[in-house]
């Protein structure tokens, strides 16, 4: 990064002390992870690239439709006509914006068996998904591989965030050591303030800054969550690990290793996600096989083929979005009849 870069791009952020010149050197340097590019995640690139981190990767299995338009910042109405995989959209937004650093898009669900390959490398993994088991196989791999990582989480008016430093801070199974049961609230059935979305992606963001340029004892160690429409703030300590901790006390990562995984409703619509078949799937061939039975639309990217009262999405490695029902036996019968079983 030359001098004059640093002079202008960059310089009210410079003209912070606690960075500085030579913490945005660092950040220039640095690998950062998001995994999950919708409300929170979205929020959390725009503000990571335009702090000049130099590398992020951007990890989502999904695709902007108009109902993300109202918190998720990096989409535009074009990228929801043309149903555009997130992680596509927010590299070529990000570019328009930003063309110093390097973004690289992965259209992929993050599993366990693609988890090295997806995060090899990162210096700290961010948080922008929309469940609970993903967050838990993101809690094992930055244990079993000491990383930092960020777990951040809005809905409703409510956010929520943690940060995990190795060998320092509790982790997420520290504080939850099973997924929360009974009724939870999501983006479908309580709505969610893009306010709540960008209040906890700005900190979260400002929490990785610290951590990139080596400001450690700065970083809060707290579980914290705040209401922006009652005002209601709590924080829960996470200052030390938990000896009898799963992840990180006993090292027993049950979610790397694939235990119990089951299909994963989606956020803020009615669908399935059918993710246990991976395989290469012409989009070409399979918009002439399915024409005769629908609607058919496809890009370069994803393929959109209607069947009232279904919709499936489906991707090149073989994923697909069914969308019309969150019964897990329907939607594998319709991925069975129309793709393949």
């Amino acid at each position: 990064m030359t001098s004059l870069e640093l002079d202008d791009r960059y310089s009210r952020q410079i003209l912070f002390r606690p960075i500085g010149p030579q913490g945005q050197r660092k950040l220039a340097k640095s690998r950062v992870a998001i995994v999950g590019c919708g409300a929170t995640g979205s929020a959390i690139a725009s503000l990571l690239a335009r702090a000049g981190l130099g590398t992020i990767r951007i990890i989502d299995r999904d695709y902007v439709e108009p109902s993300n338009l109202q918190r998720q910042s990096l989409f535009d109405e074009a990228d929801a006509a043309e149903s555009l995989p997130k992680a596509i959209a927010a590299s070529k937004k990000i570019a328009a914006f930003n063309s110093q650093i390097v973004v690289e898009p992965k259209v992929s669900d993050l599993v366990p068996a693609n988890i090295e390959a997806l995060l090899e490398g990162m210096q700290v993994i961010l948080d922008g998904t929309d469940n609970f088991e993903t967050r838990y196989l993101l809690n094992d791999y930055a244990v079993k591989n000491s990383i930092p990582w960020i777990y951040t989480a809005a809905v409703g008016s409510y956010g929520v965030t943690l940060n995990f430093l190795p060998s320092e801070t509790a982790c997420l199974a520290c504080i939850f050591p099973d997924s929360p049961r009974g009724t939870i609230e999501t983006c479908e059935t309580s709505g969610i303030l893009n306010s709540a979305v960008n209040l906890m992606a700005s900190i979260s963001s400002t929490e990785a800054i610290k951590i990139l340029i080596g400001a450690e004892d700065k970083v809060r160690r707290t579980l914290l969550s705040f209401d922006v429409w009652t005002n209601d703030r709590g924080e829960i300590s996470a200052a030390k690990p938990h000896p009898e901790c799963r992840a990180c006390g006993e090292k027993e990562f049950v979610h790397l290793a694939g235990e119990g995984r089951p299909h994963i409703t989606l956020c803020g619509r009615n669908s399935v996600q059918i993710h246990e078949l991976h395989r290469p799937v012409d989009l070409a061939e399979m918009s002439d096989r399915l024409t005769p039975h629908g609607i058919v639309r496809k890009n370069d990217f994803v393929l959109k083929f209607w069947r009232e009262p279904y919709e499936m999405t489906l991707f090149p490695d073989g994923r697909a979005i069914i969308k019309g029902t969150t019964d897990t036996a329907i939607a594998r019968s319709l991925y069975a009849r129309y793709v393949g079983s």
